[in-house]
């Protein structure tokens, strides 16, 4: 019996993965073949998709991308032993998008059953769990803390010392979130991994929870990640009837459980305290800070918040220990970062790295520049809030120092591509529309300043004004950067403020030569 692996990843049943799987169980049933169908998450090369693997002496071959009308035509070409086809695209290893990766959180997506423990296991889950049991608390942050694991989700702070600082705070109660809003524009990283390999989420959290004193964790998702709720649900339940959550996990000292919380579509719940005002049931609006979340979060209590991909990240860390993670990456970025290239881009998907590509090598190598053809004119680093660098700054390092000495922001790891097409007024209007929209109201620079950056950027759309608004617009910007109280009116300028220095003529500006920039 042949085995085929057909992701169920939400980027495969965007393209009608579902009605290809279909056509190859009766196209298989009318010419008696037998087939077993294993399905996974996605390996993130979404060009290819759906991209479905068939198991050969030669390893697994795939072919892609497909439809349900290719299905016929693949029998009779003998896929089933790997024969020629105009979608075979060989061994997805040796592809150069693959190839070129270094994947340690994203190693088992799109090779296992998500909702296999035993796959799990026989592809090297749980063995950080083993690791972290012998180290005990302690050395599990000590652990983390060489590592130089750093947030994934926007503000690169250290993990170990977020983790120390709970694990020392005495509490009667203590908890581990994990942040899995993920709402920025071209970004899947969090949506792939509980949709391609959960237990490695449920693995990382449980270690945290190990190592601060937590017996209890949420994954705060939003609402329009259905599937990966549920394949992440599934999962847990899978874990906790295995004695992998629960009480005395893994057969030890511990108690730790979880569950899956769905949020409400607001953008701003996915900065850590709105998120935690959300999971309490309440209204998400920002928290003044301090006191911190890690002193005093959730219901009150010490809490560890991390990214979803900072939580991924640690079963491998510990694992492999902390050198072998530290080895790799530029400067203080340490480690790996899932790029996901996005937007006009000839090759989008997941490309997870050591930190120190340059953004040219990202965008013009691996990406392979636009999917129109036409010229790069812009990247918009970290989401809808992020910097857009324009192609005189594709030798910037991606790494989270180098970014922000170019007043940019590396952010949750997306990359949005835009050709020679794009009017970046209009973009920088977009910016401060998002804000005013997603703004929860609470602090006046964020609240009013998004609002009437709308309408200045209008007037100078409109050609009105253009000198004192657009100096009116560089003034508001600092207003909002230094005085919201959260990094949604905090960081809109970095969109508005890198448009207009970096393409002033779509402001009916002169641009700068070299030298006098």
């Amino acid at each position: 019996m042949t085995r085929l692996f057909i992701p169920r990843d939400a980027a495969a049943l965007a393209v009608g993965v579902e009605k290809v799987a279909k056509a190859i169980q009766a196209e298989a049933a009318r010419r008696g073949q037998a087939v077993e169908i294993v399905r996974t998450g996605s390996r993130g090369l979404f060009w290819l998709e759906p991209l479905i693997e068939v198991e050969t002496p030669a390893g697994r071959i795939g072919y892609g991308p497909l439809k349900a009308a290719d299905v016929p035509g693949l029998f009779e070409a003998g896929w089933l032993q790997g024969g020629p086809h105009a979608s075979r695209i060989g061994r997805p290893e040796d592809l150069p998008f693959l190839k070129r990766q270094t994947r340690l959180t994203f190693a088992r997506c799109g090779i296992v059953d998500p909702l296999s423990l035993d796959d799990y296991k026989a592809h090297g889950g749980y063995r950080g769990m083993t690791k972290a049991l012998s180290l005990g608390p302690a050395g599990i942050v000590e652990t983390v803390t060489k590592s130089g694991l750093r947030g994934r989700g926007g503000a690169g702070f250290p993990t170990g010392i977020k983790w120390k600082t709970v694990a020392d705070t005495a509490a009667d109660r203590k908890y581990i979130v994990c942040n899995a809003d993920e709402g920025d524009s071209g970004t899947f990283a969090d949506r792939m991994i509980m949709e391609g390999d959960p237990f490695v989420l449920i693995e990382g959290m449980t270690i945290a929870g190990i190592a601060v004193g937590a017996t209890k964790g949420y994954i705060y998702c939003r609402s329009e990640y259905p599937d990966a709720i549920r394949v992440t649900q599934a999962a847990i339940e899978i874990a906790r009837d295995a004695g992998c959550l629960g009480a005395k996990v893994c057969g030890s000292a511990y108690d730790f459980d979880l569950e899956v919380r769905m949020g409400a579509g607001a953008y701003v719940c996915g900065e850590e305290t709105a998120l935690l005002e959300s999971l309490e049931g309440k209204r998400g609006v920002v928290r003044a800070k301090p006191p911190l979340p890690a002193h005093k979060g959730l219901f009150g209590r010490p809490t560890v918040i991390n990214n979803l991909i900072s939580l991924a990240s640690v079963p491998v860390i510990l694992a492999e220990g902390a050198q072998s993670y530290a080895d790799m990456g530029l400067g203080r970025s340490r480690g790996t970062m899932p790029i996901q290239l996005a937007g006009n881009v000839k090759y989008g998907g997941l490309f997870e790295a050591a930190f120190g590509l340059t953004l040219g090598e990202i965008v013009e190598d691996i990406g392979g520049g636009t999917l129109s053809g036409r010229p790069v004119r812009a990247v918009q680093a970290g989401g809808p809030l992020g910097a857009y660098f324009p192609r005189a700054l594709f030798d910037t390092p991606y790494d989270y120092e180098a970014f922000t000495a170019k007043d940019g922001l590396i952010g949750h790891g997306g990359l949005v591509v835009f050709d020679d097409t794009v009017d970046m007024a209009k973009m920088a209007r977009f910016a401060m529309e998002f804000c005013a929209i997603e703004s929860c109201g609470k602090c006046t620079p964020c609240r009013i300043g998004s609002t009437r950056g709308v309408e200045v950027i209008d007037r100078i759309i409109a050609g009105t004004g253009r000198d004192a608004n657009i100096a009116l617009v560089e003034d508001l910007c600092q207003t909002m950067k230094l005085g919201s109280l959260c990094a949604l009116g905090g960081f809109t300028p970095y969109p508005v403020m890198s448009a207009l220095k970096h393409f002033p003529e779509d402001f009916g500006r002169p641009r700068l030569t070299a030298a006098a920039e």
